[in-house]
């Protein structure tokens, strides 16, 4: 059983299987939010989801961080991504129609930033993950 279901703007229906959510910053013991650190997370977050889902595609929907010019430290301004990491997966049903239905589905990874610790959920979603084109991004898999 899915934990939620999400519905894509496409109308098609994404099962929910796993999900993790962390603090973005968590684990940061000194420095600031800026660039390079953002970008150590993001890859950190992919590389955690490849390795966690082998054989499954991972897709990173772009945070869009907040920047903040007035207080630059040696890395550059402070660049703040949104407070909570989340990596997701994903199910669907096949993206072959030739596929038998009853043994193939198609299956997302997904790494995205939120605000809240809200699990997504139907149209409530974060509008960037029920934007995710499924059909070019997924692949199918048999069970």
């Amino acid at each position: 059983m899915p934990l939620t279901r999400v519905t894509l703007t496409s109308g098609r229906s994404l099962d929910l299987t796993r999900l993790r959510l962390t603090s973005t910053y968590g684990g940061m013991l000194e420095g600031y939010p800026c660039k390079p650190v953002n970008e150590m997370t993001i890859r950190g977050l992919l590389t955690t989801a490849e390795r966690t889902h082998p054989g499954t595609p991972v897709h990173l929907i772009p945070p869009t961080p907040e920047r903040d010019d007035s207080h630059a430290g040696p890395f550059g301004p402070v660049e703040t991504l949104p407070p909570v990491a989340c990596v997701g997966s994903f199910r669907s049903s096949a993206l072959d129609p030739g596929l038998d239905p009853v043994l193939h589905r198609s299956v997302l990874t997904v790494v995205w930033f939120q605000q809240t610790v809200g699990v997504p959920s139907g149209d409530d979603a974060e509008e960037s993950l029920r934007r995710i084109d499924w059909e070019s991004l997924a692949e199918d898999d048999e069970l």
